[in-house]
């Protein structure tokens, strides 16, 4: 499938991620296809791919699919050998209602998603200490979920308890129950529903109590990591190294690749999108973008409204001029989201 090309004009490749095979299309600049081929999901694989793909010329861009997911690993090397990776998202519906289903044509389709500007988000390179810190969020969130489900079904078993266990535990702050329960001695019994359900709170106490321990190292670590990257991010009202984490792991590291701030509040779903038709003129809530960025700028108004005077006094002027709440924290995450990216790394 291969065709000779005139070197000098850039070519456009496009990748379909897959957990064992990788597959590279390359694309001339009218979209003509030069050629398909697959590849195996490991360094050795990724040298072949980006050799391959150079081999027809110049490449002036490559669309990766799933560079969050199957697709880190190359985008980091294509990203190293100096090719630059933009993302796609999905595959063209009507090309896949035309054309079917597979490997290759989805291949093709991202080269051409990246050629015609349908794609057009650079792809996070994942190689700094923003990937550092997304890395160890994700433990932190899962240790955090564990120990609410471990301290709930202790809750649970309290209240069905036998009397005296129910009468010592019932009425204590979750943290409390769980260290009470952690320690409980549980010795032979007449009674085996005492003594099963002693067991199971003790052994639900110890892992509540463990992971609590557990995220708290998490804790210090991504609160070292966000002050390397960006000190003054934490500095800011309503801002704590949990909420600037997520906010830096949106931008990535690269953030460079946000081509302004328009670009950063759109990537965060607080930029609302034209929805004008004829002679009505308006505009309709984002619901896209990154959602956990755009939580972390929900948290940051929500502190702000309760401690902070300028917003408080900001809100309270839009009340009277008949704004609703809801409205007034849509209005005030776009200005927090201005305010945040002055403050992201800068390559």
């Amino acid at each position: 499938m291969t065709i000779m090309v005139d070197t000098q004009r850039a070519l456009t490749g496009g990748v379909d991620t897959h957990a064992d095979v990788h597959v590279a299309a390359v694309i001339d600049p009218e979209g003509a296809l030069l050629g398909v081929e697959f590849f195996a999901t490991d360094l050795a694989g990724y040298k072949l791919l980006s050799s391959w793909m150079c081999a027809f010329g110049e490449i002036g861009l490559v669309g990766v699919e799933g560079t969050g997911s199957y697709g880190a690993g190359l985008a980091r090397h294509l990203h190293r050998v100096g090719l630059v990776v933009v993302e796609v998202d999905r595959p063209n519906r009507q090309e896949r209602a035309r054309q079917g289903k597979s490997d290759a044509l989805d291949a093709i389709e991202a080269a051409r998603a990246a050629l015609s500007g349908r794609a057009f988000g650079v792809a996070k390179t994942r190689d700094g200490n923003v990937e550092a810190i997304r890395a160890l969020m994700v433990a932190r969130r899962s240790a955090r979920e564990s120990r609410t489900k471990a301290i709930n079904q202790i809750r649970q078993l309290v209240y069905t308890a036998p009397d005296e266990l129910r009468e010592r535990f019932v009425g204590l702050p979750s943290w409390r129950i769980a260290e009470g329960v952690a320690i409980l001695r549980v010795h032979a019994d007449a009674d085996p529903v005492r003594m099963a359900t002693k067991s199971a709170l003790g052994t639900l106490g110890r892992r509540a109590v463990a992971l609590g321990e557990e995220g708290k190292r998490l804790d210090a670590l991504i609160a070292r990591l966000v002050d390397k990257v960006a000190p003054e991010l934490v500095e800011l009202v309503g801002l704590g190294p949990d909420t600037a984490a997520l906010l830096l792991i949106a931008a990535g590291d690269n953030p460079s690749r946000l081509r302004s701030e328009a670009t950063w509040a759109k990537l965060c779903g607080v930029a609302p999108l034209e929805a004008s038709s004829g002679k009505v003129t308006r505009h309709r809530l984002n619901r896209g973008g990154d959602r956990q960025a755009n939580h972390a700028l929900w948290r940051i108004v929500m502190t702000r409204m309760a401690c902070h005077a300028p917003t408080k006094a900001y809100v309270a002027r839009r009340t009277a001029e008949g704004k609703s709440k809801r409205e007034i924290m849509r209005i005030l995450k776009r200005y927090v989201a201005r305010e945040v990216y002055h403050y992201l790394p800068r390559d």
